[in-house]
């Protein structure tokens, strides 16, 4: 007796740790991604990239922005000024590189250069400066704020990717709990089933209707799948702690999974079957979308935008530069007087020039051979997971009818027992292969769930879905 009181002290501990599911709240995936993506951190990561990519390119246009400039020079040595020069204005710069400029200049002393004289009450001037050659089509500012403009593109596409990736690992998380929780079902059930047996031989033996030796067998079945069944509660135990890891209230504080909490049927948790062979029929034009390969498109864009630049700069540079000057009064009188230059330059070998165009141009090449095979590595990665999805819900359907015949068979090898005609091995067998049976369908339809998930991702659609 010391030994069964041992047993049902531990059966009891058993069931009191495994809480009765009364005012259970179900989680389904949909729920629970739902939340991931508006609360957890790494998604929130992502917005602050995208809002660095805003101030990226506004730092981009800050290069256009007008700026005002002053210069002062004086020189007085031995009681004498020799000469006070002072020159400031605006300086505008515009988007096809012609650059404005209007100033006042200032100058006076005994021994000012006859080049810096101007009347008593300054001179007004205006400039305009175009680049004829180098810098006529592209130029290092309006370069600069291309590509900030395609970073800002290139950082959504990215973030998207981020969110993707996100829901992936989380949704594969909760599917491992999921199948964790529908095991764990099972074996507590094959408990009660067994504990319910021994009981029942315990009685019969007691009146004589069977041998002692029968509760002995009975107890090995019970004290077997109390063990597995144990296990099963430490796992799930184990898969909730994980899910945990994504789940976070919307103030960054990470929210610990309730004993309560438990998943939604397999049954009322997806319906996406339809929309994902939808999905299959416009493959192409969906892989051709697909967030990862549009971050390939912005870097190639980037790229193109260097190799213009690098381009221009093999042009000479002839740069003319217009100053009208005007008189400095109340009325501004145009006097006809103006200067005028030319800049020209030119490197002899172009060597640097070159070289940069070379490595830019390898630089390309290479990402064209790097988006080809990511747009293959995608559009395989699809077929599998689409071939996964259905060959899983075929064998679902064989499997199904495959349970329901085991538990037939059980259930037939029941009333025989309950009627004398068979042994406790031959039931124990049969009902020991009807919860195999059962463990091996939920393991069909969670690696089904998974399929729909791992498809759902190959297509870059998880952020658009939940």
């Amino acid at each position: 007796m010391g030994k069964r009181s041992n047993l049902l002290v531990l059966f009891l501990l058993f069931w009191s740790a495994l809480h009765a599911q009364t005012d259970t709240t179900l989680l389904g995936i949909d729920d629970f991604l739902s939340v991931v993506k508006r609360n957890h951190p790494l998604v929130k990561q992502a917005d602050v990239i995208l809002k660095a990519a805003d101030a990226n390119q506004l730092a981009a246009r800050g290069n256009f922005d007008p700026q005002f400039y002053y210069e002062f020079r004086n020189k007085f040595y031995g009681d004498q000024n020799y000469y006070q020069l002072g020159n400031g204005g605006f300086k505008v710069p515009t988007w096809y590189g012609i650059e404005l400029k209007g100033g006042l200049e200032q100058n006076n002393g005994q021994f000012l250069n006859p080049e810096n004289k101007v009347p008593e009450n300054g001179l007004w001037y205006a400039q305009i400066s175009v680049p004829l050659l180098q810098g006529l089509v592209i130029d290092e500012r309006r370069a600069i704020l291309k590509q900030a403009t395609l970073f800002k593109g290139l950082s959504f596409f990215d973030q998207i990717n981020t969110i993707n990736e996100i829901l992936y690992k989380a949704g594969k998380t909760y599917w491992d709990w999921h199948l964790a929780y529908t095991n764990m079902l099972v074996l507590q059930n094959a408990v009660a089933i067994s504990s319910e047996r021994f009981e029942a031989i315990k009685r019969s033996a007691l009146f004589g209707d069977r041998p002692f030796i029968d509760t002995v067998e009975a107890i090995i079945q019970l004290q077997d799948r109390l063990v597995n069944a144990q296990q099963a509660v430490l796992d799930y135990q184990t898969k909730s702690l994980l899910l945990s890891n994504f789940l976070w209230a919307e103030n960054n504080t990470p929210i610990e999974l309730s004993d309560k909490t438990v998943p939604l049927p397999y049954s009322s948790t997806y319906s996406g079957a339809a929309a994902l062979f939808n999905n299959v029929s416009s493959m192409d034009s969906l892989v051709n979308n697909h967030p990862s390969l549009k971050v390939y498109d912005f870097k190639l864009q980037q790229l193109s935008i260097e190799q213009r630049l690098k381009r221009e700069k093999l042009k000479p540079k002839l740069n003319i530069n217009y100053n009208p000057l005007f008189q400095s009064s109340d009325n501004p009188t145009y006097f006809n007087n103006y200067k005028f230059g030319v800049t020209v330059g030119m490197s002899l070998l172009l060597r640097k020039e070159r070289g940069e165009l070379q490595l830019t141009k390898a630089k390309i090449g290479t990402l064209v051979f790097e988006t080809t095979n990511k747009r293959n590595e995608l559009l395989n990665k699809i077929k599998a997971s689409v071939n996964e999805f259905g060959n899983y819900g075929r064998q679902i359907d064989i499997f199904t009818l495959n349970v329901g015949n085991y538990r037939n068979l059980w259930q037939s090898e029941k009333k025989l027992f309950d009627s004398g005609e068979s042994s406790l091995f031959m039931i124990n067998q049969r009902e020991l292969s009807y919860i195999n049976a059962q463990i091996k369908l939920n393991e069909l339809v969670n690696k089904h769930k998974k399929a729909a998930l791992d498809a759902e991702n190959a297509f870059g659609q998880l952020y658009k879905i939940y």
